[in-house]
């Protein structure tokens, strides 16, 4: 793919890059990228390989009974109401084993471009890294996939789940008033269109957002996005193949909602506390930067980790490397302070007033 100063193979798309050079991988990184090869080979590049992709995606996906884990989490499914005129929404909610009543939710967002995934993508490393020591309980949802969903199912689909949790939480044992939602690149993006939808039709009452690697920007015309182009996990070829097919006619217009291109916002007052983290090699640098920036200009809270030669979704790809654990160690630091300080200060949720 690639050497430790990303120089692409036999010359791919270096045209496509203007004026800065790519930023180098982290070490531990370079073999793996290596084995890999580039991102064409591990992401869709036309519309008519996002059902294979989809597939291998799925079949990486935890069966329920694995996510039980021999009785670690009591894991159940349910379907609840979806927009009006659509078809109901499956959750899937997971609680440790000895939790007790009121515990905080975090609501999760699957990543996969807008076009692959499930509720269980991506879900074991979240009960078991923040839900069992934290003890929350995880719902996640199972949100309608472009491109035979187009804007707004996705985003309607995720802001059903809350609505739900916070008119039935005691169903499950879930405090209503302290809910997180937390999702990585799609399901990142995700969450910050979340925060906006929820804000502004003053919605479930949110305490939180944590938003790994997301994806925010249709534009797709950062300069981060033009220096790792062909190179990396997920670069500015596949996700505009995301972005098409979210968006179709609409990709790059002047009338994208934020809800779904959460960088299309401009006003970002009023919203829950915000973790944002994202690699230094990758597509997504730049529009994190700018989200956490427009955060803090608004007067919001927002926290923000650029980790040094990362790519998109450099924990998942490289669990074991230092990297990737000093990663998630600051992401359940965060978590850690803001249920510990909702729950001192009886903050109950944010929107605009």
């Amino acid at each position: 793919m690639s050497n430790g100063n990303n120089r692409p193979r036999g010359g791919q798309v270096r045209e496509e890059r203007h004026g800065s050079p790519p930023v180098p991988f982290a070490p531990e990184l370079v073999d793996l990228l290596e084995r890999m090869g580039p991102p064409h080979e591990n992401a869709p590049a036309t519309a008519a390989q996002i059902p294979q992709w989809r597939a291998q995606v799925a079949e990486a996906d935890p069966t329920l009974d694995e996510l039980r884990d021999g009785g670690r989490f009591d894991v159940q499914e349910r379907l609840v109401p979806g927009p009006a005129g659509a078809p109901q929404v499956p959750l899937v909610i997971a609680r440790p084993s000895g939790v007790g009543e009121g515990a905080p939710v975090i609501y999760h967002m699957h990543g996969g471009g807008m076009m692959a995934g499930t509720s269980r993508t991506g879900l074991a490393p979240v009960l078991r890294e923040w839900a069992e020591p934290l003890g929350c309980v995880v719902v996640a949802v199972d949100y309608r996939l472009a491109p035979e969903h187009v804007h707004p199912a996705a985003i309607e689909d995720c802001y059903a789940g809350p609505v739900w949790v916070a008119q039935r939480s005691a169903s499950f044992g879930g405090d209503a008033e302290r809910i997180v939602i937390a999702g990585g690149s799609a399901g990142g993006g995700l969450t910050a269109a979340l925060a906006l939808l929820a804000r502004d039709r003053q919605g479930p009452r949110l305490i939180g957002q944590l938003a790994m690697c997301p994806m925010l920007d249709d534009r797709n015309d950062s300069p981060s996005a033009r220096q790792m182009t062909g190179l990396g996990v997920w670069d500015r070829h596949a996700n505009d193949l995301g972005w098409t097919s979210v968006l179709g006619e609409a990709l790059r217009g002047t009338h994208v909602s934020p809800y779904a291109a959460a960088a299309r916002a401009t006003d970002l007052s009023g919203l829950p506390p915000a973790y944002i983290d994202v690699g230094a090699a990758e597509t997504y640098r730049d529009e994190s930067v700018r989200y956490a920036t427009g955060l803090w200009e608004a007067g919001g809270d927002a926290e923000l980790h650029v980790w040094a030669g990362a790519v998109h979704g450099f924990d998942q790809t490289a669990p074991h490397t230092d990297l990737a654990a000093d990663a998630r160690a600051a992401r359940f630091g965060w978590l850690r302070r803001l249920l510990n300080r909702t729950l001192a200060s009886g903050v109950r949720g944010y929107w605009a007033t």
